[in-house]
This record gives structure tokens, sequence and C-alpha cells, in this order.
């Protein structure tokens, strides 16, 4: 699809290119092995290193260029209108657990950054969760209160930096911004001086726990670990079932250049409008980048290019001085009670462990799950272990459950009652995809720029739900699940690890070759 505004790149990953590290190799064994090397994986592996452990970390692609390398960047305690609810939910006392794990987070990075010397662009600003309902605000009040109560320096608010007036905000002082990528990278390079083992380009596949555990490779490679830590963003490995209690959304980012004069000061957050959320960042002399986050939907609903449309519409009705120059998309994990999970990967587990279900506030719940997993591994305890416990499970939490599960039933069966949106493979215009049937099978088709077709199984590889085309991002994605996968059936993102199956077409070498598969499903 053209006509997009910005160009389509993570404006950390532009600014901040890093080094390489060693890709696949032979086999190895280590105290701990990280899997994932976004800033959950990153930060537990430092942790580690800093305290006198062999750690090897493993990474699919390159390190912090995943989901880490494509967010807004906030580090808030704040993480939405969350505190009454936890208050209601959970009790005031855990309440103010998350507050002081969130808040220690994002101390610990301004004591690492300013320990290693990190130039990251760090800067303290306040967070506002705001709304322009006037109905809305005896609900912001109250969330004020909550906060306050969990120890937040809270406050409601009327007036903001914002240029357009707003019902009232929940403002929390003392909180941050940063460039994740600089201080990351940074930390990544400090573990190796520690004598950490980093390896791109290495997709875990297979994990066999006991004493100790042993991970297979995409190449074969074993890696031997008495203890694992899979930080993958959304588990690769399914013996927890954590897939059943996760749910995954995608939300689009435009970001533009505006003088520095014109830009708000803090952060902001509404989950009006489909979502928006503005903060900006450091970018040149009398300059700022303005970063917009919106139109949250679940991957594989289609119509993208449709929703970066309305976000950059947005964005420059309200600030009309500035100028698109970048454009990207986030994608996380929600639990059903939206508490992340973060402890021993099942109730079996004894040298396994999980970060996951961030619910879009990664950066300070990475860092906090970096300190609380490397504090499990030395037999430490932190305040808030037991209220990120993934073997937690509240009755409160059933109806939430309940309505994934049928979200997720609803597309595995309905996805294969459903019509094709087009007839043959002769429908689908160059730049775009879809869902067709070819020998009596479903296959995903993209025809390329140049005309020519390329076929792949349409049946993700993680549970089997059918995959849909995001025409924005030009990627097939499982709306079960989140996974997503280039045209030519890579992964792009899990938990699936192994990649769509290439299909051939009529008039090609191997047409009508089932491979075994079930007619139907393909």
């Amino acid at each position: 699809m053209t006509g997009l505004p910005g160009t389509y790149e993570s404006y950390w990953m532009e600014s901040a290119p890093g080094s390489a590290y060693s890709g696949p190799a032979g086999d190895l064994e280590v105290d701990v092995a990280v899997v994932g090397a976004g800033i959950a994986g990153i930060c537990a592996a430092w942790e580690l290193a800093r305290a006198g452990r062999r750690v090897a970390l493993l990474e699919a692609d390159r390190v912090a260029a995943g989901v880490t390398g494509y967010t807004t960047a906030k580090l808030s305690a704040q993480h939405g209108a969350v505190y009454a609810r936890l208050r209601d939910s959970l009790g005031a006392e855990k309440a103010a657990l998350y507050a002081r794990s969130q808040l220690e987070a994002i101390d610990r990075v301004g004591r690492v950054a300013a320990e290693l010397g990190i130039d990251c662009e760090l800067e303290t600003a306040p967070s506002h969760v705001y709304t322009q309902r006037p109905d809305a605000v005896d609900e912001l009040r109250e969330e004020a209160d909550a906060a306050r109560e969990a120890g937040l320096p809270a406050s409601f608010v009327t007036e903001t930096e914002l240029p357009f007036p707003v019902a009232g905000a929940v403002r929390v002082d003392g909180q941050a911004q940063f460039h994740p990528r600089k201080y990351l990278l940074a930390l990544v390079a400090d573990l190796v001086e520690r004598g950490g083992i980093v390896r791109e380009r290495t997709r875990v596949v297979s994990l066999a726990e006991g004493e100790p555990c042993r991970l297979t490779t995409e190449q074969g490679a074993e890696i031997v670990a008495r203890d694992v830590i899979v930080a993958t963003h959304y588990p690769v490995f399914d013996r927890a079932l954590l897939f059943s209690r996760l749910e995954p959304r995608r939300e689009l980012v435009v970001a533009a250049d505006l003088p520095a004069e014109l830009a708000p000061q803090g952060t902001y957050l509404t989950h009006e409008q489909s979502t928006r959320s503005v903060r900006t960042a450091p970018y040149g002399d009398g300059r700022r980048l303005l970063i917009v986050t919106g139109e949250s939907f679940t991957p594989g609903e289609g119509e993208v290019g449709a929703r970066y449309e309305r976000l950059a519409a947005w964005t420059t009705e309200h600030f009309p001085q500035a100028r698109i120059t970048h454009r990207w998309a986030a994608q996380d994990n929600s639990t059903t009670d939206k508490v992340p999970f973060v402890g021993r990967f099942h109730p079996g587990a004894r040298h396994v462990y999980v970060a996951a279900g961030f619910g879009g506030w990664g950066m300070s719940n990475g860092v906090m799950s970096g300190r609380l997993l490397a504090a499990r591994i030395a037999g430490e305890e932190l305040p808030w272990s037991a209220l990120y416990d993934p073997g937690r499970f509240h009755v409160r939490e059933t109806g939430s459950l309940l309505k994934l599960q049928g979200t997720v039933a609803k597309h595995f069966v309905g996805d294969r009652l459903a019509s094709s949106h087009v007839d043959g493979v002769e429908d689908i215009r160059p730049g775009t995809g879809a869902v067709v049937r070819v020998a009596g099978r479903r296959c995903a088709v993209y025809r390329d720029e140049q005309g020519t077709p390329h076929a792949v199984s349409a049946r993700c590889t993680h549970l089997g739900c059918l995959v849909h085309f995001n025409d924005a991002e030009r990627a097939w994605e499982c709306p079960c699940h989140g996974s997503r996968f280039a045209p030519d059936g890579s992964v792009l993102q899990g938990p699936a690890v192994r990649p769509l199956e290439p299909r051939p077409l009529p008039g090609t070498d191997g047409a009508g070759d089932d491979k075994g598969e079930e007619r139907g499903d393909g």
C-alpha cells in the first residue's frame, strides 16, 4: 500500500543501529540461558551477569529489535487508569506493591544509566491519563485517589499542555521517558564485558526441563543451562498454557518533527478514540519528535492502512505544524487480570521462568521483570514476587478468560467457514494478499509489486488458526495469538517458531503436492 505518511521505520531503530553479535554456533553450557533479547531478557541477563552468573542471551533476530525496538518508550508507573481496578480486585496492599515495583524500575534505569555512563536521553516528565468526556470525570477522580493511596504522586487536574481542552486528567509527577535502544545496547555491551554470551539469529525451538535444562536451536545446537528464562514477549513454549490467558493487541505509531516550543511537556494517554498516546523526544536543536500512538486492534483485523491514515489525520489536526517523518507499529499482550506474568513458568517448574503480558507497559515492566527474575534465581523473594506469579488465578478473571477463549474459538472455526474476499489468485492485486482456495485447500497468497504471486500455508504454525493479511505492513497475522509472518512465511513474531510452509500454485513445479496436509485448512 502506498501513500501512507512517513518512512516505515522505528525512530529508535534508525537512530541507534547497534552492533552485530555472533550468530548461530555450536553447543554451549552456561549457568542461565535467557531466550529473547528484548528489554525483559536483556535486563534479566545483565542483572544475572552483574551477580556473577555465566549467562547466554539468545535472540531469534537482533537484540532490542523486536517489540522493544518499536515501543513509545514511556517509563511510567501510571499504566492507564489501573489503580482503582487493582484496589477493587486485588486489594489496596497489592495495588501499593504494584506501584512500588514500577517506581523501583524507573529508579533502576536512572541509577544504572548513571553507573554505566549511558546517554539514553533520559528525561523526567509528568504522566497523564485524560478524558474529553465530562461523564468520565468522576471515574478519573476515583483513579487519582486510588493512585495516591498506592503511593504515587498523583493528582486530578483539568489543565494540561495538550493543544486541546480536556474534561479532566490524572497527573502523576516524577515519571520518565528515554531512548530504549541506546539504554539497552549499552547494557548488552556491558553484559559482554562481564563475560556474557550473546547470540543473535539464534531461534530456540525446543526446551527440555530438568537438572540441567536443555534448549535446542533451529540450527540444531544444544544449550545446557541450570536455569532458563523465557522472555520472548509471548511465550514460545505452550506447556504452561499461558496462551489461554494472554490477549495480543497491536497499535500504530506516527512520529513527527515539531518545533520545541510547541511540544507538550509530559506524556499523555486516553483510551478514547481507539486510544491516543502522546509524548515527545529530543530531535536536534530547537526540535522535538512528536510520537503519537493509537488505533488499537487485534492482529489480523485488517484495514491497517486506513488506521494509519486516521492516526496521521488526528496528529496533524491537533498539531498543525508537525511534519510526519516516521511510522511503525507496536504489539503487546495483556493478561486476563491485567497484571504481568513474571516468575516460574508453570507450577511444576523448578528452573524455568517467564516474563510476559506487559499490557503495553513493557519499559517499566521489562526492567521490573529483570530484577525480579534475577532475584528468584538467586533464591531471593522481592516483596512483589507473589503479585506477578504466573501460577495465580483470581475468580474475577474468569469472565475475561471466557471472553478471550470465545474470541479465539470464533476465529478458529469461523474463519474456516467464511468465504474468501477474492475468488482466486488472479484477483489479488500487486502489493496485497489474501487467503484463497487453491486445489481445494486454503493458501495465503501475496502478489508482489512485480505481479508474481507467492503462496504459503494459511495455517499458523502455533495452534492452527488461519492467518489474515496486514495490508500496510505486508505481513500475515494470526488473530488468535498474535504470531506474525513475512510474505514468504518466515516468522516475524511469536509465539510461532516455525515458518508457514511454501505452497505451489497451478502452473508451477510441484503443483498438487499435498505433503500429507489436511485439505480445506492448508
